[in-house]
Parts: C-alpha cells; structure tokens; sequence
C-alpha cells in the first residue's frame, strides 16, 4: 500500500521526551439542540482524550452555529484565529470534537497549515496505541481502514504536481495517475478488510470454542460496562484480584480479562472487564469490536458501573445505554453500581428500575452488598433439582458443588440420592445422567 496512506500515529508519552510532545490546538462548535453531553462538556473530554493520547493540548477555540460550514466546518474567520493560535502556542496539529468530512479536512489541512484529525481519528488512535490481543489489533485495524475508505481523496492532493501518459501539461494528463493509483488503493484496502475480516472470523470461532469449554462447567457471566474511566478495572481487582491495569485516563483496559467470581450461596460466576463507552464513540469502532464486546452481549448480568462523584453521571449513563442497546444488550439484566460514593460530591442517582448499589472500588466499601446483589440475580437462573447417581459419579456430585449448592446427600445400595440448588445447565446435565444410569441399570 502506498506511503500516503500510512496513517501517522500520535506520538506516545513514555517513548519521547516533554519537548517532543506534540501539541495541538482543539477546536469544537456548538450547534442547534443541546446533546447528550454540551459543547463545553464535550470539549473537556476531548482534552482528556488528546492527553490520554500522548498529545498536549495548548489551547482551544469554540463557536456556537446554526450549521457547520460545509467547507471548513467553522468558518473562514474561526479558520484565522485557529492559525495564530497555533502559530503563537507552537502547535502542529488541530483537533476538532467532531468528524469531518474528507473535504473538510483537506480544506483545513490547506488552509491552517497544520495537520488536522477529528474526534473519531484521536480515539482510533488511542485504541491502536492500547490493544495488546490479537483480536483487539485487528479490530482495531479494520476500524481504522473502515473510516479511511470514505477519505482516500484527501491522501492525494500531492499527485496533482505528477504528469500523466501524454506529452501535453493539460489538466487531463495531469489527472490521470492520480485517479489510477487512488483505485489501486481503494482496491488494496478492500482486499485488506476482507483478510482481516477473515482472520477476525477465526478469532471469534475459537473464542467461541473457549466460551463453549467454559459452559461444560457452567458458571454465570457477569460483565462490567460503563463509561470510559468510571472505575470498571478497579472494581475488577477488587473483587478478584486480577491486577488489571488501572490508570486516571480514557480507555485504559481495551482488551477483555476474565476472572473467576465467587459470589455468597456458594456460587461461582465468571466476571468479565472489557472497554469502556465514551461520547460520540466512532460507529467504524463499535462494528469492529462487537467481538471484543461478546462478554457484555452474552452475560447473564450486567454491571452498569457509574462515577457517582461525576457531575455529568446522568448523561453518562443515558450514552452507556444507548451504546447497549446498539450491541444487542439492552435487554440484558442489570445492576447499576454507582462508585466512588467516597468522593465529595458522589450521588447515589435514581437508576430506571434496575437495582443500585452505591459502592467504592478504591476504599471496597459496599462490596459486600454488591456480591449480594449479584448473587439475588443469578439465583433466579438456579433450579433446584433432586436426582439419584451411581455413587461412582462423584465427578457429577463435585460439579454440583462448585456450581451450585448441594441440599442434601444420601448413599445406599451403591447410588447417591442428592437434591441441589444449580444452574440450567448443569441441571440438565445431572438430569441427563440420571437417566444414562437407569438405562444402564435396566439393562
């Protein structure tokens, strides 16, 4: 593929020293309705963004419009002030809090001198920077593939100083080269999207081998989701130690962990910690990962962990529902776990019917009444069965105990009589051998 379209990566904080950092001025506009989250609010996150990304924002700009310029998306006197604000802070990049089109971009590239992305660019870019899986490289690489396809034009203005097939210096010859190589690329990209695609297809089918490993010793699922930075990889260690990386910035955890639970009742559950949701997260990005979001989309309960110190907690968790409901987990169970209730300014807010725990990950207060909670909605799924095994099958007997709770135990004339509280599965299973053994017997 060519040069020009190599995407150029942020630079990264720990492989470069303060003064190779590269600052940018952010840019944002406020049009017509308020949204979920306001222009000053978005603004603020998008600087949370830029520095999460290894950038240092050095100073931005705003404009309240009934409509974006359909040239420059802020207009020519905006485009101005933008320029000698980078000029004076040294800045070599612009980033704006909404996605441009292609056009857009090359006018602004062309007009601030300055290397300009949008919201949706920084945010792939922290994702490329973050995932460690093979399966989170590749969702992110079609992610970034799927958003340049639309704006290969503004890779090409440069083949406008190449002459064409003919001897003549009209406009003719001088376009062709650069129309034959843009499809060349258009076509290269398409093959590649198809390869990884491919290979992301085989991620998810032994994925589903591993999920289907986990069901013949059946426990529950329990998955984190929230907004971006809302506290998910502490709780996670909280409750299991899994030493999952926690770090004050947006999208710290990308690729999914997976640990076991144990949850009053004696019952075992497994707890999922995947990435977190965030304001105007890229659609290219929530296609690509749904694979990476299987957990959450699968999980017996969802736990909506929310950052109740967070002025901005009730728009937060309208942005997490609507991003569930977009993967197919709207529908899925749920406990609203409001965290950091030890910070000032922490409210424990009404959650829509679903029940709510007010916790703190950090000091592990109200844990307990977290597992409670959990443990209340996974016991609905349990049934209690009673059946009569070979006494031989103590393998079937251990497996009701670690799923489940065993109520009673009776040996004689070579069976065991036992009468349990377990999951569906494993329900079926026990009923299963039953019915093996009697056969056997009758025989």
């Amino acid at each position: 593929m060519s040069a020009a379209l190599t995407a150029r990566p942020l630079k990264k904080l720990h492989d470069i020293t303060r003064e190779q950092i590269e600052r940018a001025v952010l840019v944002g506009i406020e049009v017509g309705a308020r949204e979920v989250i306001d222009a000053d609010e978005s603004m603020a996150e998008l600087h949370a963004l830029a520095q999460s990304a290894g950038v240092e924002p050095v100073g931005a700009v705003t404009q309240k419009l009934k409509a974006a310029d359909p040239r420059t998306f802020i207009g020519r006197g905006k485009v101005a002030e933008v320029r000698e604000l980078a000029v004076a802070r040294g800045a070599a990049l612009a980033i704006f809090d909404d996605s441009l089109t292609a056009a857009q971009a090359r006018n602004l590239e062309s007009e601030l001198k300055l290397r300009v992305i949008d919201r949706s660019q920084l945010i792939l870019d922290i994702f490329a920077q973050r995932a460690r899986s093979v399966a989170g490289k590749l969702e992110v690489e079609i992610a970034q593939l799927t958003y340049l396809q639309p704006r290969l034009t503004r890779q090409w203005t440069h083949l406008s100083r190449v002459r064409g097939g003919g001897s003549g210096a009209g406009m003719a010859g001088t376009r062709g080269p650069g129309e034959t190589q843009l499809e060349v690329d258009r076509r290269k990209i398409r093959e590649r999207l198809m390869r990884l695609r491919a290979r992301l297809g085989e991620v998810q089918r032994t994925r589903g081998i591993q999920r289907a490993r986990r069901l013949q010793v059946p426990y529950p699922t329990v998955a984190l989701a929230g907004y971006t930075n809302s506290g998910k990889s502490t709780l996670m260690n909280a409750l299991t130690d899994a030493d999952v990386e926690v770090a004050n910035r947006p999208f710290s955890t990308l690729d999914p962990t997976i640990r076991r639970l144990k949850l009053p009742g004696n019952i075992t559950a497994m707890l999922a910690d995947t990435v977190g949701f965030i304001h105007r997260l890229p659609h290219a990005l929530v296609e690509a990962f749904k694979a990476t979001l299987e957990e959450v989309r699968t999980a017996s309960v969802l736990l909506h962990v929310v950052d109740s110190s967070s002025p901005l907690a009730p728009e937060r968790m309208t942005i997490v529902d609507r991003t569930l409901a977009e993967i197919g987990a709207g529908a899925t169970p749920r406990i609203v776990v409001m965290n950091k209730i030890d910070l000032p300014g922490a409210v424990a807010r009404p959650s829509d019917g679903f029940d709510m725990v007010a916790i703190s990950a950090l000091s592990c207060e109200g844990l307990g009444r977290l597992l409670d909670a959990i443990a209340r909605h996974v016991a609905v799924t349990r049934q209690e069965i009673s059946v009569t095994l070979p006494a031989q099958r103590g393998d079937l007997v251990a497996m009701a105990r670690r799923d489940g709770e065993v109520l009673s135990e009776e040996y004689h004339d070579g069976q065991v009589s036992m009468r349990a509280r377990v999951s569906a599965p494993v329900a079926g299973r026990l009923r299963k051998a039953e019915l093996a053994g009697t056969a056997s017997g009758a025989r």
